[in-house]
């Protein structure tokens, strides 16, 4: 099984080689004169088209985001034309990235220290109280 440093890696170098691909031309930006020094879209141009902030992109690219949501992801993947396998698998590296560290509701959990249990457990003579004073949630 792959570890989160290594999905990010994968992540990110599926990013640039999809964002590699894409001319200016392609997505009618304008081209400007002389060489540009990437080849494809730069991440300032993938940003605006597909409607996502350049810091965001980039910590994904980077693999320094841990969220992305289904719309960035979707406009992305429009932004880049990927194809329909193409755009399953960035969902899937996407996901990898996002699974959480801890065991899901219902597995295993330790047991509280007797003093925090104590901590959030009835006091005589007092009723149920909320966890919050304003919303009572």
């Amino acid at each position: 099984m792959l570890d989160s440093m290594e999905v990010s890696m994968r992540l990110g170098e599926f990013l640039r080689a999809r964002r590699a691909r894409v001319r200016p031309e392609d997505v009618g930006l304008p081209g400007l004169p002389g060489r540009r020094r990437v080849a494809g879209l730069r991440r300032e141009e993938l940003s605006q088209l597909a409607g996502v902030s350049v810091s965001s992109y980039t910590r994904l690219e980077q693999g320094q985001s841990v969220h992305a949501s289904d719309g960035a992801l979707n406009a992305l993947a429009t932004a880049l034309r990927l194809d329909e396998h193409e755009h399953a698998h960035l969902r899937e590296l996407a996901s990898r990235r996002q699974r959480p560290p801890y065991p899901a509701p219902g597995g295993t959990r330790r047991p509280a220290h007797p003093r925090a249990a104590a901590l959030g457990g009835e006091h005589p003579g007092a009723g149920p109280r909320p966890a919050h004073r304003r919303t009572g949630l």
